[in-house]
C-alpha cells in the first residue's frame, strides 16, 4: 500500500463506520423503533451526515485524490485500490457540489419523511404525507442543479438516474420502455384474457403468521441466507440493507390472507442478501465493497424470486413441505395448480404483489412520474391524481385509496428518486443471466435436486465476488459475451407464460 493511499484510507475508514451507524439507525428506525422516536432520532443521523460529509469531503482527500490519479502514484496500487480511488472520485464529485448544511438537512428530512409516509400510509391519506413530499422533491432538484453537468447529462432526472444504475439515462431507458409497451402489452393483454379463470382462492385463505414465519426462515436458508452472518426481521415494507459480507439484514411483511406474500418476499430478500454476503473478503470493508448497482442487485433478487422461485424445478422437491405446513388450506392444492397460480398475471394495483408478467408496466407508471416530476411537469398535489389516470391506462385498474396508489412505496419517503427504473433494468438483466446459466450448467437439474449452492458459486465468481469492481455491462460482457440485452427478457416472458398457460 502506497503511503499516499494509506492515508487516504484511514478517511475512508471513518467513513465507512459513519455509514455503518447510518444503516443500523435507519435499519433500526424500519424494525424496531419506538412511534416517537423519529424526530429525535433524525437529529443524531443529521449530525452522522454531518460527520460523514466532513470526513471525505474536504481539503486533504481532494489533494490524495489528486495525487493517487497521477501516473507515477497509479503504478503502486493495486487493482483494489485502483477501484476504489476510481470510486471515491465519483463520490467525492457528488458530494463536494452539494452545500453541507443542506445534505445534513436532507439526511435529517428522510429519517423523519419514513415515519411520516408510514402513518399516512395506514391512514390512505396521501395528503398527510404530501408536504413532506414536496419538501423531499425540492431538495433533490437543488441538488440536480447543482451536480447538472451538460457533458454528461442530457436531462435533469439523468443525474438521479446514474446514480442507482451509472452508465443509463433518459435516452436509453425510454428505448427500453419504448420496447415493453410494444412488445409486452398486447402479450400482456392475450395471456390475461386466456388466465381470467385460473382459481387462486387458496392464496387468499388465512394462514397463520407464526407459521409464515417458520416458513419464511426456511426459505431464507434454502435459497443461501447465512443466519450466521444475517437477520430477518419484519418491518412494513420488506427491504435488505447491510454492514459488510458478515452482517446483512432482511425484512419481511406477512398478511394472514396472502400467502404467496411472505413467500415470494422472502425469497427476493434473500437473493439481495446472498450477493451482499457472497462479496470477497478483500473489499467487503471497502468503498468498493457492496453491489456494483441497483439494477445488477435488483437482478439478483429478481432472479431468486421468479426465475427460480416461481419455476417448477425449484418446488418439486419442496412443495410437500408448504402443503405440510398449511395442510389444512393447500391439501386439494396439486403443484400444476399451485404454479398457475403464483404465477397468474393480473391487472393489479400493488407493484410488490404484482406476477412477473405485469410489473413492468408498475415500474414504467413510477418512470413516467419521476420524468414529469424532474422536468417540472407536475406538482405534489397533482402526483396521486396522475398515478391513478396511469394505472387506468396501462393496467385498467384503479386504486381506491391512496394507500393502495401512490403511498403504497417507501422509496420517495427515503428520497430515492431514480431508484424505480432499477427493478426493471434488473429483471431484464436476470433474464439474460438466466439464458447463459442454461448453456453452461444442468439448471433444471440443480433446482430439483435442491442443489442452490452450484448456482450460488457460479454466481459468486462471475458477479457477487466483485462488488463495485466491475460495472453492470463489464460483469455481463465478461460472463455471457455481449452486454445489456432487453431482447432476453421480452423472450423469457414470452416463452414462460406461453408454455404456463398453453
Amino acid at each position: 500500500m502506497s503511503k499516499t493511499f494509506e492515508k487516504l484510507d484511514s478517511y475512508l475508514e471513518k467513513g465507512k463506520a459513519l455509514n455503518a451507524a447510518l444503516i443500523l439507525f435507519e435499519w433500526d428506525l424500519a424494525t424496531l423503533a419506538p412511534e416517537k422516536s423519529d424526530k429525535n432520532t433524525s437529529d443524531f443521523i443529521g449530525i452522522i451526515s454531518d460527520q460523514y460529509f466532513s470526513t471525505l469531503i474536504n481539503d486533504e482527500v481532494r489533494q490524495l485524490l489528486e495525487k493517487l490519479e497521477q501516473e507515477e502514484e497509479q503504478k503502486e496500487l493495486s487493482e483494489i485500490e485502483k477501484a476504489i480511488v476510481k470510486e471515491v472520485r465519483k463520490r467525492y464529485e457528488e458530494l463536494e457540489s452539494i452545500p453541507q448544511k443542506e445534505y445534513r438537512e436532507f439526511s435529517e428530512l428522510k429519517a423523519r419523511a419514513t415515519s411520516v409516509w408510514e402513518k399516512a400510509k395506514n391512514k390512505g391519506d396521501y395528503k398527510a404525507f404530501e408536504p413532506t413530499l414536496e419538501e423531499l422533491i425540492q431538495y433533490r432538484k437543488k441538488f440536480i442543479q447543482y451536480r447538472f453537468d451538460e457533458k454528461k447529462h442530457k436531462n435533469p432526472y439523468d443525474v438521479l438516474l446514474g446514480d442507482f444504475e451509472p452508465g443509463f439515462d433518459v435516452e436509453q431507458l425510454d428505448e427500453f420502455f419504448n420496447q415493453i409497451k410494444e412488445e409486452l402489452v398486447p402479450f400482456i393483454q392475450e395471456i390475461l384474457k386466456k388466465t381470467k379463470d385460473v382459481d387462486k382462492a387458496y392464496n387468499f385463505k388465512e394462514y397463520n403468521l407464526d407459521k409464515q414465519r417458520e416458513l419464511s426462515r426456511f426459505l431464507a436458508e434454502y435459497v443461501g441466507f447465512d443466519f450466521e452472518k444475517g437477520v430477518l426481521a419484519e418491518s412494513a415494507h420488506p427491504f435488505t440493507t447491510g454492514l459488510h459480507n458478515h452482517d446483512v439484514r432482511i425484512t419481511n411483511h406477512y398478511f394472514k390472507d396472502n400467502l404467496e406474500s411472505g413467500i415470494f418476499s422472502v425469497i427476493h430478500e434473500s437473493g439481495h442478501a446472498v450477493y451482499e454476503m457472497q462479496i470477497s473478503d478483500d473489499i467487503t470493508m471497502t468503498m468498493v465493497g457492496e453491489g456494483t448497482s441497483l439494477g445488477m442487485h435488483e437482478s439478483q433478487s429478481r432472479f431468486f424470486e421468479n426465475v427460480i422461485g416461481r419455476s417448477e424445478a425449484f418446488w418439486k422437491p419442496l412443495y410437500h413441505k408448504l402443503q405440510d405446513t398449511f395442510n389444512e388450506q393447500l391439501k386439494d392444492i396439486s403443484l400444476e395448480k399451485f404454479l398457475k397460480g403464483c404465477n397468474k398475471p393480473e391487472a393489479g394495483l400493488i407493484r410488490t404483489e404484482a406476477d412477473e408478467l405485469t410489473y413492468p408496466l408498475h415500474i414504467l407508471i413510477r418512470y413516467e412520474i419521476e420524468k414529469m416530476i424532474f422536468n417540472d411537469e407536475v406538482e405534489a398535489r397533482d402526483l396521486a391524481e396522475i398515478w391513478n389516470e396511469k394505472y387506468k391506462e396501462y393496467l385498467g385498474v384503479t386504486p381506491k385509496n391512496d394507500a393502495e396508489g401512490i403511498l403504497q412505496d417507501i422509496h420517495w419517503a427515503g428520497g430515492d428518486f431514480g431508484y424505480f427504473p432499477s427493478y426493471a433494468i434488473g429483471s431484464a438483466v436476470a433474464a439474460q443471466i438466466y439464458y447463459h446459466l442454461l448453456k453452461v450448467m444442468p439448471f433444471e437439474e440443480y433446482l430439483e435436486q435442491g442443489n442452490l449452492k452450484a448456482i450460488r458459486e457460479y454466481l459468486k465468481e462471475h458477479i457477487h465476488k466483485y462488488g463495485m469492481m466491475k460495472n453492470t455491462n463489464e460483469i455481463l460482457k465478461d460472463m455471457t459475451g455481449e452486454e445489456f440485452n432487453p431482447a432476453y427478457y421480452i423472450r423469457y416472458l414470452k416463452e414462460k407464460y406461453t408454455k404456463l398457460y398453453e
